[in-house]
């Protein structure tokens, strides 16, 4: 089997091909595989030119890694500490792109910027040069856009956290955690899944239409938890069995898109509170939880600027006072961006695997939505009435946002680049909500969000056990596991949202003066 240099490595990356190490093992994954990755394309594009055997064991059944040998194309030059990461070319705002021949080629759709000259923060701006932009679109990024940052992280250190998971990852393994239990997880659950429709059927059916309306919020919130669990594979882990169950759930019932929830979600868990690549804490214009985003950076993500102007600054000065409400309506929210995503879709001819039929049963699943969802407000009677069901029921959601957002809002937004291993990215940027066991369910076990990063795919029933052997873990590796009860975490959040709001208002400040200034010396 070849064994590959480094340089070697670095020369096939700029010169296009994607290469990730696995176990001291080199992938190459075609396009083809790229395109049809169930995870999405960027799950993998973060991790050309590093070790991702830690992610990749994390978020694949065992089955699925057999497959992997498909792409071994050699092994690689190790140092005594492992493979030293190159930095991926999309985190340095590089991306491949189709050419009128077929092709691909390379793109550079935003400019790498840092905050000081010694640290290892990368974030990005739009490279709004277009003629440097094709330029580089034909000569593409360069070895010194593959050299990570400097860091502060000691690269020994972090190898020894990463071989510490692996021992952590067996023990899960053989504690039999990965087991699901269906009836002792999922019987109570599905009991109250029923109770919830029928009592929302009963209440309508009897004009109690607010009642109705509750329930049906409460049987939403709670169908989530099961829909989450499904989209990560860790009920049936069969793809094929926990997607279609999964689209029943999230589109035919709660006319949401369970492949746009995927597709978000695996990159928010791989690059975790990322400024510039994590969609779960890109909300701009009307929330941010760090002052990078007043450089109007580029997501990878939504492949937009988010752009930071005068009215951005006004909504975010006012972010501590209209949290609570915005989260009111995030779900409202989530069709949009679901049903963009379907539509993006629609002309994407390179879909993921599955993706031909679980699209169109999703896109049947969401009109299939909104004809009996429809009907139900149609039958209110009056559009008051109806307008009070839809609120009503939307509303009733919302503690499930508080929730997701308490567990990463108050964490650190700071990049400190390729050379951070998988448990200390997840400690750091992750935080638990104390929650006694018998009200667990009201958070449907997803309080332990920090377990639930390491171990993805892990059945959220059993979270709870291995959060022993996590904190464990943490605590032998000096690493910190954090976690707040839910009124403290609410108060770390709107504490981290009221600092940026000052900041931003400053900013809408010194802008607005200096617009003044300028009009003075105009006339």
């Amino acid at each position: 089997m070849r064994r590959w240099t480094r340089q070697e490595v670095a020369a096939r990356i700029l010169a296009g091909e994607t290469l990730v190490v696995y176990n001291n093992q080199l992938l190459r994954i075609p396009p083809t595989w790229l395109n049809a990755h169930p995870g999405g394309s960027l799950a993998i594009l973060h991790f050309v030119g590093r070790d991702a055997s830690d992610e990749m064991d994390a978020y694949h059944s065992q089955d699925t890694m057999r497959k992997v040998k498909m792409f071994v194309v050699g092994t690689v030059d190790m140092s005594s500490d492992g493979w030293e990461p190159f930095q991926p070319p999309i985190m340095s705002g590089w991306a491949r792109k189709p050419a009128s021949d077929g092709s691909f080629t390379w793109h550079h759709e935003a400019t790498s910027i840092s905050p000081t000259n010694l640290s290892s923060e990368v974030l990005l701006i739009h490279n709004a040069n277009k003629a440097a932009s094709e330029q580089h679109q034909t000569y593409g990024p360069s070895l010194a856009d593959l050299i990570s940052p400097p860091s502060n992280l000691s690269f020994p250190t972090q190898a020894k956290h990463s071989a510490a998971y692996k021992r952590l990852h067996k023990r899960v393994i053989e504690a039999g955690l990965y087991k699901t239990r269906y009836v002792t997880g999922y019987g109570p659950e599905i009991a109250r899944y029923i109770l919830l429709a029928v009592s929302s059927v009963y209440a309508y059916s009897s004009n109690w239409f607010i009642t109705s309306a509750i329930c049906l919020g409460l049987l939403w919130h709670q169908l989530v938890f099961t829909v989450h669990d499904l989209g990560h594979m860790g009920v049936t882990h069969n793809w094929t069995i926990d997607r279609l169950v999964a689209i029943i759930l999230a589109d035919f019932i709660g006319g949401l898109s369970v492949g746009w929830w995927v597709d978000n979600h695996n990159v928010h868990h791989l690059v975790t509170n990322h400024p510039s690549h994590d969609p779960d804490i890109e909300h701009l214009p009307f929330l941010a939880i760090s002052t990078a985003f007043f450089n109007s950076l580029w997501s990878t993500y939504y492949k937009r600027t988010m752009t930071f102007n005068r009215f951005t600054a006004l909504l975010v000065s006012l972010q501590h006072k209209i949290f609570y409400v915005l989260l009111g309506f995030g779900r409202f929210n989530l069709y949009a961006n679901a049903y963009g995503f379907l539509v993006r879709k629609a002309f994407d001819h390179r879909k993921a695997r599955g993706g031909r039929w679980s699209w169109w049963l999703e896109v049947i699943g969401v009109v299939f939505f909104w004809c009996w969802f429809g009907a139900v407000l149609k039958g209110c009677g009056s559009w008051t009435t109806a307008l009070t069901y839809l609120l009503v029921s939307h509303l009733v959601t919302s503690p499930l946002h508080v929730q997701i957002v308490l567990s990463h809002f108050s964490m650190s937004t700071d990049d400190l680049g390729p050379t951070e291993s998988f448990p200390h990215r997840q400690l750091r940027t992750t935080t638990d909500v104390i929650c006694p066991s018998y009200l667990s369910f009201l958070h449907g076990g997803l309080h332990l969000q920090v377990t639930h990063h390491l171990f993805p795919r892990l059945p959220r029933h059993n979270l709870r056990k291995a959060s022993v052997l996590v904190k464990q873990f943490a605590k032998e590796q000096g690493l910190v596991y954090a976690e707040f009860g839910f009124i403290r975490g609410n108060a770390e959040v709107l504490g981290v949202l009221k600092n940026v709001a000052e900041q931003a208002r400053i900013v809408g400040t010194v802008a607005h003066t200096e617009i003044q200034e300028a009009m003075k010396k105009v006339h």
